[in-house]
């Protein structure tokens, strides 16, 4: 990399950060907390959104349930993060869900959960920075339109912030996680505070009534009835997103791990239940209104304007608790968009940590488990940002298209990691004699039994529920990855079976009977020289050089000099009577190995080394594809010869050296024109 543009990695990404100070970058519960739970924290404040647009297809009435269905979503979630408190636990190494689903249900499953978090991961940063981005235009007329780009520009934000560090990132990420938490929690207790003393206003939207959608007119009843409201828990599901993510991040904890871990699990818990429960309840008791289509909206029994803007629940319910005092609703509805676009941090970290797991376990490329000069996953964070924009873009960053696709994922993550954790305790039990240790593991896995009866269901009720409204593009996603990582792992599989070697086999041994070292000549030049003088440094069997005759006069004025400078090294000249240089070279190549199988063909290539990056795109493409295509043939190995640029005067005075080294010794050796 030159200078400049290495001045301007470190002042996106700061300075490299030496392996031996990897212990300084674990993180406390107070920043792991905001770096790991931004998601599921964040969810609080669009999944009761997602509810009440569900029950509103059967009418204003259908709405008033919405506070049970918070229930249920807040039963789930408990038990999610009860049983993900024995996870890590017993597994702390930050495999997670994958782990649990490998080490316990075989490599299927354990590719099945890898394939559904993966898809998850980037779901989550698609769905977050939409739903940050239509906040924002709801906030910023300005933004209105540029949804999209300014989505976009969010992960590129996000990505460029966690590749600086992961406590770096945790630091920026902590200030809105607490502001959020704060303005919820003073929205909650003054709302409640002012129902109490009689004084709580109703929001902006309760005065409309809304019309059911055609098939919904007799409200929730019979089975219609029963599906959406089906669909309405599944939609209210999408605050249990995240959760996992401290699973994978156990190794991120400072020491005790697993109870850092655990401790971080149960605050996220019990501060997302609070949440998003006193959100429903308030919303019912100021009568807040939210619908899909505002074609469902009557005022006084008339439609409303086609361009009534809603605004979100979380925004109704700050604007009428805090009237009187704006700033409130303006700080809660900041701290609220500012969350929305930063909740993609968590898949920021989760994406990386399983996608260097996987990598390690041969399943994906090896290069993402590898850190960058950070001491972060860099390769998994770029590729996460670079999939979840392509998916903003492609959906035009509509949170009501992407939220169909979500959650299905890490249902289904849910679901095999509780069984995966059910036989662990088995198998556990099995080998425990001490009655106090028993108990112990036999209540663990109660736990995690009633969490894989729990997630099961749900996992059922949403795959029932959002197949058609797009959970089957997320199962074909999925499935694309599990064949992806199979394919990936057969390769790394037959690639160490062939490359492996055995003590009782002499063919890796054995050494060739001869060395026909072949010089590839584009004219008579310092490269050439300095080419011609390595081959021979290496003393061949037998050594000449080669050019091809793309230009026949051309051809003829090399022969010329190539006798006049009395070179010790033969010339052939291979005939390309369509012009090309590949080709001819290759069956030049192939020719000799046919006439000696075990000879070994030693290819050198002169090659410029330039000064700027952009330079090499003037430079060496021809012998980028003859390599290319060399590799491929058995026998052949390929050796570049650079001749630097930046060093020319250096280089010329070695170059001279060694060229007049090769025009004064030997007999001189005329070179000869062959017709291949």
């Amino acid at each position: 990399m030159s200078g400049f543009g290495a001045a301007i990695k470190r002042l996106i990404v700061g300075r490299p950060v030496r392996s031996d100070r990897a212990s300084g970058a674990l993180l406390s519960k107070r920043i792991a907390l905001p770096v790991f739970a931004s998601d599921a924290l964040s969810s609080v404040a669009y999944a009761p959104d997602e509810v009440l647009l569900t029950l509103a297809v059967a009418g204003g009435a259908a709405t008033l349930i919405s506070p049970w269905i918070g229930l249920a979503v807040a039963v789930v979630l408990v038990t999610v993060v009860a049983s993900y408190r024995q996870n890590v636990r017993a597994y702390p190494s930050g495999g997670g869900d994958y782990e649990v689903a490998t080490v316990n249900l075989g490599k299927n499953a354990g590719m099945t959960v890898a394939s559904a978090l993966l898809v998850d991961y980037v779901l989550t940063v698609a769905v977050s920075v939409s739903s940050g981005a239509l906040y924002a235009a709801s906030a910023l007329p300005f933004l209105r339109g540029h949804e999209t780009q300014f989505a976009v520009a969010m992960i590129v934000f996000i990505a460029l912030l966690n590749l600086r560090g992961l406590r770096e990132s945790g630091k920026v990420m902590a200030v809105p996680v607490y502001l959020f938490m704060a303005g919820v929690g003073v929205t909650a207790v003054v709302g409640f505070i002012r129902y109490a003393t009689g004084s709580l206003p109703v929001v902006e939207s309760a005065h409309f009534d809304v019309v059911a959608q055609p098939g919904f007119e007799q409200g929730l009843v019979g089975l219609g009835g029963a599906f959406l409201v089906a669909r309405a828990f599944a939609s209210g599901a999408a605050a249990l997103t995240g959760v996992e993510a401290i699973s994978n991040g156990v190794p991120a904890f400072k020491k005790p791990k697993s109870r850092n871990a655990a401790v971080t699990l149960s605050v996220l818990g019990g501060i997302a239940v609070t949440m998003m429960l006193s959100i429903l309840v308030l919303a019912r008791l100021t009568g807040v209104k939210l619908v899909e289509n505002v074609n469902q909206l009557r005022l006084n029994g008339h439609p409303v304007p086609e361009d009534y803007v809603q605004h979100p629940v979380l925004g109704q319910l700050s604007h009428a608790i805090f009237s009187g005092y704006s700033p409130m609703f303006y700080f809660v509805s900041i701290a609220t968009g500012l969350i929305l676009l930063l909740a993609a941090n968590t898949a920021f970290n989760g994406f990386p940590i399983l996608g260097s797991i996987l990598a390690r376990d041969g399943y994906l490329p090896r290069q993402l488990h590898t850190r960058g000069d950070r001491l972060v996953l860099s390769n998994g964070i770029i590729i996460l940002a670079a999939v979840a924009a392509t998916l903003v873009v492609i959906f035009d960053a509509s949170v009501t298209r992407l939220i169909q696709l979500y959650i299905v994922g890490v249902f289904i993550s849910f679901t095999l990691s509780q069984a995966g954790m059910v036989r662990h305790w088995t198998r556990i039990l099995a080998t425990t004699p001490q009655s106090v240790e028993r108990r112990r593991i036999i209540r663990s896995r109660l736990v995690n039994g009633f969490g894989f009866i729990m997630t099961s269901s749900v996992l059922v009720i949403v795959l029932v529920t959002k197949f058609t409204h797009g959970a089957w593009l997320t199962l074909l996603m999925m499935a694309a990855i599990f064949a992806v990582m199979r394919a990936i792992s057969h390769h790394y599989s037959a690639v160490m079976a062939d490359v492996e070697y055995r003590p009782d086999e002499d063919a890796p041994r054995s050494l060739p009977s001869r060395v026909h070292a072949i010089v590839l000549v584009s004219r008579i030049h310092k490269p050439t020289m300095r080419a011609i003088a390595y081959a021979r440094a290496t003393r061949p069997s037998q050594l000449e050089a080669v050019t091809v005759a793309v230009e026949p006069g051309d051809s003829n004025e090399m022969l010329r000099l190539w006798d006049k400078l009395d070179m010790a090294v033969p010339l052939r000249v291979l005939d390309s009577p369509y012009r090309e240089i590949t080709r001819p070279v290759l069956q030049y190549v192939k020719s000799i190995r046919r006439r000696s199988p075990r000879d070994l063909v030693v290819v050198f290539i002169p090659e410029y080394v330039v000064a700027h990056w952009w330079e090499q795109l003037l430079h060496n493409q021809s012998a980028l594809r003859l390599k290319t295509r060399l590799l491929f043939v058995p026998g052949v190995v390929v050796a570049s010869v650079p001749w630097q640029m930046t060093d020319s005067a250096t280089a010329a005075s070695s170059s001279t050296s060694l060229s007049g080294g090769i025009a004064t010794r030997g007999d001189r050796v005329r070179g000869r024109q062959e017709h291949q």
